[in-house]
């Protein structure tokens, strides 16, 4: 049986618009992830799945109720502990890829790394490059982001959020700003992460093809579970890369 790594119990959200108004985004919602999912969270403009995610991964904190992930209430943690926990166990990618524009490939993916501090310089180089062959960007090294094309450009940031081996992917439209042919390469990818690595993805996206192609749907409507629905059953037993 599958270990759950994320769990939300009881969320509220609420946005104080005023000091007397207040909007409930997320009136009462609970979830369990498990490891190795795919996750597709669908669901109208203004539903709360962005809201969702960035609950998810501690990038906002619920009015009320407990997150957990992997063993860690992020409802408890002050923002240092929270900073340490987004770079070991989260990796995040958005519909922009937000590399930075004066460091080429290797030194972007190298980034999170060079934060967490535990391996040397060239270790981390080794690694970089390692994930960058992974996501097929191998004759990209030297590259800056303005020499990329958007689908590459999200590739390195797939690669970027590999960087220290997170617990799980979260996704907040990560080929909203793609063509088609660029948006299905970015998905065959993190199926094959998925797949190969088990690795643990959850993606708020308004593509439905993308969305049908995961492997969980769950569906978001004014900030309440409307629909979750296993899409497809794990072909194989995954392995893992040390």
């Amino acid at each position: 049986m599958a270990d759950t790594i994320l769990r939300l119990e009881n969320i509220r959200k609420e946005l104080g618009l005023s000091k007397a108004i207040r909007q409930t985004i997320i009136p009462n919602l609970s979830l369990l992830i498990n490891a190795g999912e795919f996750v597709a969270i669908t669901g109208p403009s203004g539903s709360g799945k962005s809201t969702l995610l960035y609950l998810m991964g501690g990038l906002d904190k619920p009015t009320a109720g407990k997150v957990w992930l992997d063993g860690d209430d992020l409802t408890e943690k002050n923002e240092s502990e929270m900073n340490r926990i987004r770079n070991e166990k989260i990796g995040f990618i958005y519909q922009f890829h937000f590399l930075l524009p004066e460091f080429n490939a290797v030194e972007n993916v190298s980034m999170p790394m060079m934060i967490n501090g535990r391996r040397t310089r060239k270790e981390i180089k080794e690694r970089a490059v390692k994930l960058l062959d992974m996501v097929d960007m191998q004759n990209k090294y030297d590259n800056k982001p303005s020499q990329l094309s958007g689908g590459q450009q999200q590739r390195v940031a797939i690669a970027r959020a590999l960087a220290n081996e997170p617990k799980i992917l979260l996704g907040d439209e990560p080929t909203g700003n793609l063509d088609s042919r660029s948006g299905n390469i970015v998905y065959q990818l993190f199926d094959r992460l998925n797949r190969e690595m088990n690795q643990t993805i959850i993606v708020v996206t308004h593509d439905e093809l993308f969305a049908n192609r995961a492997g969980r749907r769950i569906h978001i409507v004014d900030g309440q579970v409307e629909s979750d629905r296993l899409l497809r059953e794990r072909l194989a037993e995954p392995v893992r890369e040390d």
